[in-house]
């Protein structure tokens, strides 16, 4: 079908304006994502409906902790990205079409048969995830309208590069978002995403700005965003610019895909990182791919009780009343607490 967002200019080349690489693209090729094509002067979704990925998850998983918590979210992905990640946990799908000459694979499904599949398996929201919701951004409009009017909840997982226009455009039937901000310098944007940071920055102060509910990721590497200076300065910026209810995931590294030449991230690294965190004023920060540890838990930030005891992706604990802490009242932040 035919594409949102882009301009048609001169000699049959349009101006993709989804993602912040804006790409021009000649008549014949595709963008960076390797799913939009110039046909004929006309740029076309490759992937409409072409899912490739269809699970139940609990909303946990995404993550989000502070969106419906212990609800079960119906999670959906095309083969695709804009980012050229050298870590990617999800190659194989993501870069299919970058590493496999151009294929496109997956199953045909519909905006209906993905809500009704939603309704039937009693999930409370739609997560646009695995790969990059904004290269299959047709599909997740028009499925994210159709779910915003059954009561549905619409999250993406996502690296935050959507332009000014796709983030306006969404923001109606988009309710949360986490977002990844691999680091905090432009260098490690460059090599190991072949993005820039600036757009993810950008994104997220205007999801906040617009009422999205946003959590961050950061995917913690020995050796390239694990230094402390640059902790603090990612740390303070979420504060300042996002606001200290903003949760921070801080998940602990594997070698995979292209970047195979680093060790796990020791989670002594990660606890450091969450000190950080806490110390520059953020009032949930938590330990991501280290099950069982306390940071995986959310207390109140105003008197320190204990809210939510989770492992991994199971909740075996919330005293969360009425979206507040049982003991001072203090209000907790999220959606549907």
């Amino acid at each position: 079908m035919e594409a949102y967002l882009y301009d048609q200019l001169a000699d049959k080349k349009v101006r993709c304006n989804l993602c912040n690489h804006r790409c021009l693209i000649k008549e014949g090729k595709r963008g960076i994502c390797g799913v939009r094509e110039n046909q004929d002067g006309t740029l076309r979704t490759l992937v409409y409906g072409r899912l490739i990925a269809r699970h139940v998850d609990p909303i946990e998983k995404k993550p989000l902790y502070h969106v419906q918590c212990g609800s079960l979210s119906y999670s959906i992905a095309t083969v695709g990205c804009n980012f050229k990640c050298r870590f990617c946990q999800n190659a194989d799908i993501a870069q299919l079409p970058a590493d496999r000459k151009g294929m496109i694979v997956g199953d045909l499904y519909s905006p209906e048969d993905v809500v009704g599949a939603a309704e039937q398996a009693n999930c409370r929201s739609i997560a646009y995830t695995y790969t990059e919701p904004t290269v299959f951004f047709e599909f997740a409009y028009d499925t994210a309208k159709l779910a915003h009017e059954k009561g549905i909840l619409n999250v993406f997982v996502t690296n935050g590069y959507m332009t000014f226009e796709a983030v306006h455009m969404i923001r109606p039937y988009l309710d949360a978002a986490n977002v990844d901000l691999k680091a905090f310098n432009d260098e490690f944007y460059k090599e190991q995403c072949s993005a820039k940071r600036k757009h993810v920055m950008e994104t997220l102060k205007l999801m906040k700005s617009l009422g999205i509910f946003v959590e961050v990721t950061t995917l913690l590497i020995p050796g390239l965003n694990d230094d402390k200076r640059e902790l603090q300065h990612l740390a303070s910026f979420i504060v300042n610019s996002l606001g200290p209810e903003t949760p921070w995931h801080i998940s602990r590294f594997h070698p995979t895909y292209k970047l195979t030449d680093r060790q796990p991230t020791p989670v002594e690294s990660i606890h450091m990182a969450r000190r950080i965190g806490i110390e520059a004023g953020l009032r949930y920060v938590y330990s991501g791919n280290v099950p069982g540890d306390d940071g995986e838990n959310t207390v109140c930030y105003s008197c320190g009780q204990p809210l939510i005891e989770r492992w991994g992706y199971h909740i075996s604990k919330n005293v969360i009343t009425h979206g507040k802490c049982p003991k001072c009242g203090a209000t907790i932040d999220g959606i549907g607490l």
